[in-house]
């Protein structure tokens, strides 16, 4: 996982505005910073909806100010129920102490049952961001993730434009 840590870092904004928080990179090795995966495909296509084409996507995102980090620095995706869960909560602090690094002026959760996680975490950091949440786009949730993307966008920060977020 180091080196998914180490190309997470590359990505990072020098003022993240919006972090997206998923539950933690998979097993299978298809991480979103690595490109050319279904979670990259699906955040490009909500995204370039909303703000329009141009450029490399992963480029963009992070000049938006975006940036995609995990509840649980390991895989959790193979794990059995209990356990996936138990290790989320237990990250708890972990994700607490990065938001409070961070500094995000929004928050959305990219799996809709960690969004109580994510939210705990924010409040512990003493972080007034806005938390969403949208469900992951993969198991059928294509389609309400996509939608779900469509209403936030334009509510969230991205360099220097911070209306309705804060």
């Amino acid at each position: 996982m180091l080196d998914v840590e180490f190309i997470r870092a590359s990505y990072r904004p020098d003022r993240i505005t919006t972090l997206f928080v998923g539950e933690s990179a998979p097993a299978s090795g298809e991480f979103f910073y690595y490109g050319n995966n279904a979670m990259l495909r699906h955040m490009q296509r909500a995204t370039e909806a909303v703000l329009g084409e141009g450029g490399d996507f992963l480029e963009r995102f992070k000049g938006y100010g975006w940036y995609l980090d995990d509840l649980v620095l390991t895989p959790v995706d193979k794990l059995p129920p209990l356990e996936r869960r138990a290790t989320c909560l237990a990250a708890t602090d972990s994700l607490r102490d990065r938001i409070a690094v961070y500094r995000p002026l929004a928050i959305v959760s990219v799996l809709v049952s960690i969004k109580g996680i994510v939210e705990a975490a924010a409040k512990a950091a003493e972080s007034n961001a806005k938390v969403f949440g949208v469900p992951f786009p993969g198991m059928g949730q294509q389609t309400r993730f996509h939608n779900e993307m469509l209403k936030i966008i334009p509510r969230l920060p991205r360099n220097g434009i911070t209306d309705d977020a804060q």
